[in-house]
């Protein structure tokens, strides 16, 4: 796992053609607007977020955020626990982001 800043992780993103971004807010978190492309896996939501993570690619590139970077870092290191080694974190999450959302 890596923590990167909004700059980097879309920078990396940017250039990343086996990438997957991963959106571990909750629904009404998510509502208020989320990166284009992403998918949601609520973290606090334990069954449906292991089971969604049982189905994913394992070599892919997963670029995961939340609200503020703490839980998409708790994600990270799940992914990272079930053999999915290659997973960035969003620091400061969605209360630093300066980009565009999908409302």
């Amino acid at each position: 796992m890596s923590d990167l800043s909004q700059e980097k992780w879309v920078n990396q993103l940017s250039k990343d053609d086996n990438a997957v971004i991963v959106d571990v807010r909750t629904t009404e978190e998510r509502a208020e607007g989320f990166v284009e492309r992403s998918i949601h896996m609520d973290i606090y939501e334990p069954q449906d977020f292991m089971k969604s993570l049982e189905g994913l690619d394992k070599s892919k590139n997963y670029y995961i955020y939340c609200r503020s970077g703490k839980r998409s870092g708790q994600a990270c290191a799940v992914f990272n626990h079930n053999g999915i080694v290659n997973t960035y974190n969003l620091a400061c999450g969605m209360l630093e982001w300066n980009g565009e959302l999908v409302q």
